[in-house]
C-alpha cells in the first residue's frame, strides 16, 4: 500500500495543476490585451520638412586651375631660371670632392703654403688640399674658414618649397689612432 500511495499523490498533483492551467484564464488574458491594443493611442512623431537643396555655382571656371601639372612645371622652370641670391652655380666645373658627402670626408691635418693655410682632407686613402673657396661635399660646400682644428662650411640646399637656403657645417680634425 505504501509503494501505491506515491504515484498516487504525483497523479492527484498534476491533476490539481491541469485545472489551474485551463482555457478560461487565458481568454480573459487575451481579452484584456486586445482592451488594451484599442484603447493605447499610438504616438507617432510627424517626419521634419527636409532641407531645401540649394545648387552652388562654381564662379571662378575662367581661373586657371591650381591643380593643374602644367602650371606647377612651369613654376619650377621659372624657379630654377630665377633661383635667388643664393643659388648655387650649376655651370662651373665640379671639383674633385664634391662627389663625396661630407660624412665620408675627414680633416687630417693643416699646413701653410705661400702664408695661407691649407687643410689636409682625406678620402678613402687619399688626402687632398683645400682653401678657403674650395668647393667640398655634394649640397655646394664652400670653405668659409680653415682653422688648426676645423674647417668651416657654407652648404647651400633647397628647403620644402624649393627656396635656396644657407646651412652651416663643420669637418673637426680627425686624431690618428697608433
Amino acid at each position: 500500500m505504501r509503494l501505491l500511495r506515491w504515484p498516487l499523490c504525483g497523479l492527484l498533483f498534476g491533476a490539481v495543476l491541469l485545472a489551474g492551467c485551463s482555457g478560461s484564464s487565458v481568454q480573459e488574458v487575451r481579452d484584456w490585451m486586445a482592451s488594451v491594443k484599442r484603447e493605447t493611442p499610438v504616438k507617432i512623431a510627424p517626419l521634419s520638412e527636409p532641407k531645401k537643396f540649394i545648387p552652388f555655382s562654381y564662379g571662378a571656371s575662367s581661373e586657371p586651375d591650381p591643380f593643374n601639372a602644367s602650371k606647377l612645371l612651369l613654376e619650377l622652370a621659372k624657379a630654377a631660371n630665377n633661383g635667388g641670391a643664393l643659388a648655387p652655380d650649376t655651370r662651373r666645373r665640379k671639383e674633385m670632392l664634391e662627389a663625396y658627402p661630407l660624412d665620408t670626408l675627414k680633416m687630417v691635418g693643416t699646413m701653410e703654403k705661400s702664408g695661407l693655410r691649407v687643410a689636409l682632407i682625406q678620402m678613402d686613402k687619399a688626402v687632398f688640399q683645400v682653401r678657403t673657396g674650395s668647393y667640398l661635399g655634394q649640397n655646394f660646400g664652400r670653405v668659409t674658414a680653415i682653422s688648426e682644428h676645423a674647417v668651416s662650411i657654407r652648404e647651400v640646399v633647397q628647403d620644402p618649397a624649393g627656396e635656396w637656403v644657407e646651412r652651416k657645417a663643420k669637418l673637426e680634425l680627425q686624431e690618428s689612432k697608433k
